[in-house]
């Protein structure tokens, strides 16, 4: 099993990077973040008050959540048949998804889902959590970082709508699997690499463990 798990804040180049990586290296793409959005989506979808913690277990119990690997080599999800993809960048999804994410037993259903991944194929996975509560084993270990007024201006640029300093705050604060860089993990200041740039700084130090590209 090798997955290189690859954690940041909002808006630090997780998602391109980490996809770009894979297809580089010829492993499976993860986005962990899609699974919670997902999430998040279907109980607003039921009206769920997301500001409740025991609401939002108890509206998992009716909740049936598949994850895999597609054609393309990138994970899919399907609440209760259904295909969130075109609503996961939703403002809805936004402002709820931070609140959804915090709760405990939100985070042990995704986090069973991704670990069940990681036994058919190699993967990238990038999130918040991945090599501090998910994979904490892998030493493989990244950590995207870039400052707070480029991620704001990132977000902005790809639609959102959501304050990238709420986000910190809600998401390094949580109780259950808080942002933070694992102690092993190499941490890439993104603000001013090129994608290429970052990609082949982790290739670089990937590759003194003996991964390449394909």
């Amino acid at each position: 099993m090798t997955v290189i798990a690859i954690d940041g804040p909002a808006a630090s180049g997780k998602s391109t990077v980490s996809r770009h990586l894979a297809q580089r290296l010829g492993f499976a793409y993860v986005n962990s973040g899609t699974m919670y959005r997902a999430v998040t989506w279907d109980l607003l979808q039921r009206g769920t008050n997301t500001a409740s913690a025991d609401i939002v277990e108890a509206a998992l119990a009716g909740t049936d959540v598949v994850c895999g690997i597609g054609e393309n080599r990138e994970s899919f999800i399907r609440i209760n048949n259904a295909n969130p993809d075109e609503a996961l960048r939703d403002s809805s999804v936004n402002r709820h998804v931070s609140l959804v994410s915090a709760v405990p037993a939100v985070r042990a259903l995704i986090s069973s889902r991704l670990r069940a991944l990681a036994k058919d194929c190699p993967l990238v996975m990038e999130g918040r959590d991945i090599g501090t509560a998910v994979f904490p084993e892998t030493p493989y270990k990244f950590y995207l970082d870039a400052s707070p007024e480029i991620r704001q201006q990132r977000r902005e640029a790809e639609g959102g709508a959501d304050q990238i300093a709420d986000r910190d705050k809600l998401d390094s604060s949580r109780k259950a699997a808080p942002l933070k860089i694992a102690p092993d993990a190499r941490v890439v200041d993104t603000s001013h690499l090129t994608l290429d740039g970052v990609v082949d700084a982790i290739l670089d130090i990937l590759r003194q463990s003996g991964i390449a590209p394909k």
